[in-house]
């Protein structure tokens, strides 16, 4: 991981720093780095580093620096050639000139990634290149190859059903602009839908990492933008920004929402800030009715992050929709998918306003005010429909609340756990529950505080002790096997 220390190997856990005001933090190529700090086994906090905020892997970017490292002007200078080498050279203004040209002209070359203009053909000769289409144009998520890093690009792609899903939700909301937060599938349709003349014509801005859509869109309709730091790239970083304002402004009743879609394995704090931080820009360029509202927004990501996103912005809730990908090896429809998805959508929106298709299944609980699945069934001592996975919850008495159906009660953990779970290991009485330590409980933890913890974090601590369970227990089969030939 880019936040693996070499120094001091008793720490176990990293802890976002949210970005103070008049700090300024260096630069890597995919811009402002994230401040981060160290935290021990007792939950002592240590010392602070800056690492990328895009790339969670050292082999994606190196970026390291200590926060109160002093770095001389010629490492400066050096750092600053590398970003700029690193920079993208697509041109919108060269798509301008592209989509001027006779289609037989238009050519695609799929080593490179990159729309050709007549003078660059013969460069590209020995590439393979192919003719593009009018319809290929508009649909550029499935002409580029998508970029699999599933911790900084994470490019899995909508399918049909949740991109039409989502654009008919917002359409009946009424919404006539909408950020496109990384969610090119989306905004292909709202631009395909425009050109049917049978609705209201919907606004855009798609907001991505992938340089790669600047080819396909104009200054108004794309930015090269990475949702981590909340930063805009390239030259003209003010006249986007400009563009980003007056996409958030709501002229002639013209209502904004977004919709993000961030990668799975991107940190829900500084991802939440960022969110935090556009509400707030739409928020001021508003009427001053609109001085204390949220700006409406869906952010799309598992089931099992819930705790952590509503800590973070708890005016959001999650639906019970099953989001699905074309590209994702797990989170589809088929027989090399899950029967359930376990993405979902947090949102602002108010639950009961949000239709979930009855053909699919999804059905209006009037207790609970909001769509659920076919099989989340109302629980009368709970109150709620408590399913969160897609399956039908069981309530447990004795706990006092509702469970997976793949799990029963244990009287020694006095929790319910799956059949086969270690028992008495790290669970329940005999020790902690959150990070599976049989040397203190819950309370001490130092992994409770979540939010300032990552998940790896919880993951490394979860092996650790689980390797020292197997030793003890390997050691203790040992000793009775040669007490038991002495014998």
């Amino acid at each position: 991981s880019n936040m693996d220390m070499d120094e001091d190997n008793d720490s176990f856990g990293i802890c976002f720093i949210l970005p103070e005001g008049g700090k300024t933090a260096p630069c890597c190529p995919h811009g402002p780095t994230l401040l981060f700090e160290k935290v021990g086994k007792g939950g002592e906090t240590g010392r602070r580093f800056y690492a990328c905020s895009a790339c969670r892997d050292r082999k994606d970017c190196s970026f390291f620096q200590w926060e109160d490292d002093k770095v001389s002007e010629a490492r400066l200078l050096a750092r600053e050639a590398e970003n700029q080498s690193k920079r993208p050279v697509f041109s919108q203004q060269e798509f301008r000139k592209f989509a001027s040209l006779p289609l037989d002209e238009k050519k695609f070359c799929l080593d490179c990634q990159i729309l050709l203009l007549p003078g660059e053909h013969a460069a590209h000769s020995s590439h393979r290149c192919t003719a593009i289409t009018t319809a290929q144009l508009r649909k550029p998520s499935a002409l580029l190859c998508p970029l699999d890093n599933k911790k900084k690009n994470a490019q899995y792609l909508f399918t049909e059903r949740s991109s039409h899903f989502l654009l008919d939700t917002l359409a009946g909301q009424g919404y006539r602009k909408v950020l496109c937060v990384g969610t090119p599938r989306l905004q292909e349709l709202i631009k395909l839908r425009n050109l049917e003349h049978k609705h209201e014509p919907m606004k855009t801005l798609l907001l991505d990492i992938d340089f790669r859509y600047a080819q396909f869109y104009s200054q108004d309709e794309f930015c090269h933008y990475n949702m981590f730091n909340h930063h805009f790239f390239g030259g003209e970083v003010g006249v986007k920004t400009l563009h980003f304002h007056s996409f958030l402004r709501e002229c002639d009743g013209e209502k904004v929402v977004m919709v993000a879609d961030p990668p799975f394995g991107g940190l829900v704090k500084p991802l939440a800030n960022t969110f935090s931080l556009i509400s707030q820009t739409w928020r001021k360029l508003q009427s001053s009715d609109s001085s204390n509202a949220d700006m409406p927004m869906i952010w799309i990501f598992p089931y099992f992050f819930e705790p952590r996103i509503l800590e973070c912005l708890p005016s959001l809730s999650m639906l019970d929709y099953q989001v699905d990908y074309d590209n994702h090896p797990l989170y589809k429809h088929g027989k090399t998918g899950r029967k359930q998805s376990p993405v979902r959508l947090f949102t602002n929106i108010c639950p009961r306003d949000v239709v979930l298709p009855g053909e699919e299944g999804y059905r209006f609980c009037s207790v609970c005010q909001r769509y659920v699945s076919g099989l989340n069934k109302h629980c009368a001592k709970c109150n709620v429909c408590p399913s969160k996975d897609g399956r039908e919850w069981n309530h447990c008495s004795t706990c006092e609340k509702c469970v997976k159906p793949s799990w029963k009660h244990c009287q020694t953990c006095g929790r319910c756990a799956l059949p086969d779970h270690p028992c008495g290991q790290g669970q329940g009485k005999e020790g902690c529950f959150t990070c599976g330590s049989l040397k203190h409980k819950h309370k001490a933890c130092p992994l409770k505080d979540s939010h300032r913890m990552t998940l790896s974090a919880c993951k490394l601590m979860q092996i650790k002790n689980s390797r020292e369970n197997r030793e003890k227990n390997k050691t203790i089969r040992k000793n009775t096997k040669r007490d038991k030939k002495k014998k």
